[in-house]
């Protein structure tokens, strides 16, 4: 069977692509590669991946594109199931013999639940890592003799032994030939990059045991399995010989410096190929370790700080403490490393004083920009069983009817309103201080692309701010 790889027409300005953290729309204009549809769409002969936001595809545009399809396979999440579910539909209606096959966190933590939601319109879920389970699909194996998938037969549900991590990951191909064959690679933006962009993965799974963090504990793990830095740099001289447009490069994996010693191999071997580079990061990465990437071409981390109180960090066991987490920011600046900083409202433990704390730390921090995102328990994490347990769910619409986070958690003391209400005021006090400002205006001054950048975002966040609280 021929596939098309398809993220799905979903909402405006929605990142679907956002991995562990959490899908809806954004503050501004940010999309991240569809990089698990890529990898076995680098294996099948006659394959093709369609970002249909990314691409600006409606419904209409992919339903004619499917047409040449025998299967369609889809990266869902629990936010846009439903949504995802209704495209399957149309393109089965357009399509009977179409096969479609649904991925990601959501239909691996309830593969049966998924599959009746879509009777007659999903065939087929994956659950976990999904690159040979696709594969030996189009080869046209029997379904009971695949690892990892379920599907239902008469009505009646089959689940298949799970299929082992992979371990091999040298054995993928490199998503970045997939990218450049099928993507716009022009369009992806992420604010805080230089554009254009690509982001790859050098590693699966991440060893930390944040009770929040839904992909680590639903998808890939908690195990760390790395590429071999030989075949890093292998894909990132590719890049360099074959996407000389490329500004930035990204190592998107769950954290690029949990195995210290990976990421000092990697940055070794890729430094003489001289690239701009940008990684995710935990807040107790040492100095020498950030030196040396520094040295190769690091430039910029993103950082989940999520809280600035101590006991919230120990309620969702971030594993690194407020007084490492400075410590760090101060490394970075040491070495002239910038800093987008994650940050969560509505934790367990959370408090009215609590959302002052962070805000004043984030303040003190000084990072060069942030994120503020709503606590949300996707199922199948820790926090969800915690939720469940306590009764602090309000809703399971994580999403508004634009894409827009909702906050789900309603504590007895503090209410989901409030919460919500915390995020605006988190960005306000954060952005809209003298020293930020006139931090942003000397650089408009100096940088006309950074003038023209800048306003381009002020104008996208005080849009997203507004459809926020229509909604």
């Amino acid at each position: 069977m021929k596939p098309l790889f398809l993220n799905p027409p979903t909402f405006e300005d929605f990142d679907g692509g956002a991995g562990s953290r959490y899908q809806a729309a954004r503050e501004v204009r940010s999309f991240w590669y569809p990089t698990w549809l890529c990898y076995p769409a680098g294996m099948i002969p006659g394959s093709r991946v369609v970002d249909a936001p990314v691409q600006r595809f409606d419904i209409n545009d992919c339903l004619n594109i499917a047409k040449d399809f025998d299967m369609v396979v889809m990266f869902t999440s629990t936010p846009t199931l439903a949504l995802d579910t209704e495209t399957a539909r149309r393109i089965k209606d357009q399509k009977p013999s179409t096969v479609i096959v649904l991925t990601g966190p959501q239909v691996t933590i309830l593969p049966e639940e998924s599959l009746r939601q879509g009777v007659g319109i999903i065939d087929v879920v994956c659950r976990g890592e999904f690159d040979y389970a696709i594969k030996e699909l189009c080869e046209g194996r029997n379904w009971e003799s695949i690892e990892g998938i379920s599907f239902l037969k008469d009505n009646k549900y089959y689940a298949t032994p799970d299929r082992p991590i992979l371990t091999d990951l040298d054995s993928l191909p490199f998503v970045s030939q997939v990218y450049k064959r099928d993507l716009p690679i022009s369009e992806y933006i992420i604010p805080h990059f230089k554009s254009p962009y690509i982001s790859i993965y050098t590693s699966r799974g991440c060893p930390a045991k944040c009770t929040f963090c839904l992909w680590p504990q639903t998808y890939a793990g908690q195990k760390m399995r790395t590429r071999s830095p030989e075949n890093v740099y292998e894909e990132v001289k590719w890049i360099t010989e074959n996407l000389p447009e490329l500004r930035d490069l990204s190592f998107d994996d769950d954290t690029f410096s949990a195995d210290t010693r990976h990421a000092r191999a990697v940055a070794e071997l890729i430094k003489p190929l001289g690239i701009s580079w940008v990684i995710n990061a935990r807040a107790n990465c040492d100095f020498e370790t950030l030196k040396i990437m520094r040295d190769a071409g690091l430039h910029h981390v993103i950082v989940g700080y999520e809280s600035g109180n101590e006991q919230i960090l120990k309620n969702i066991k971030k594993g690194v403490t407020r007084e490492r987490a400075t410590q760090f920011t101060k490394d970075c600046r040491t070495l002239g490393l910038t800093i987008h900083g994650a940050f969560i409202m509505g934790l367990p433990g959370e408090t009215k004083e609590t959302i002052k704390d962070t805000i004043e730390y984030a303040k003190q921090l000084d990072l060069d920009s942030i994120q503020v995102s709503l606590a949300s328990p996707y199922p199948g994490t820790e926090f969800w069983n915690e939720c469940q347990k306590e009764g602090w769910l309000a809703s399971e619409n994580y999403i508004d009817n634009t894409g827009h986070q909702m906050c789900v958690v309603n504590y007895p003391h503090l209410s989901n309103q409030e919460i919500f209400d915390s995020v605006e005021r988190f960005y306000k006090k954060f952005y809209f201080r003298p020293k930020y400002i006139a931090r942003s205006i000397g650089k408009m001054i100096v940088n006309s692309e950074e003038r023209k950048k800048l306003i381009k975002e002020g104008k996208q966040y005080l849009d997203y701010m507004k459809k926020r609280k229509q909604n």
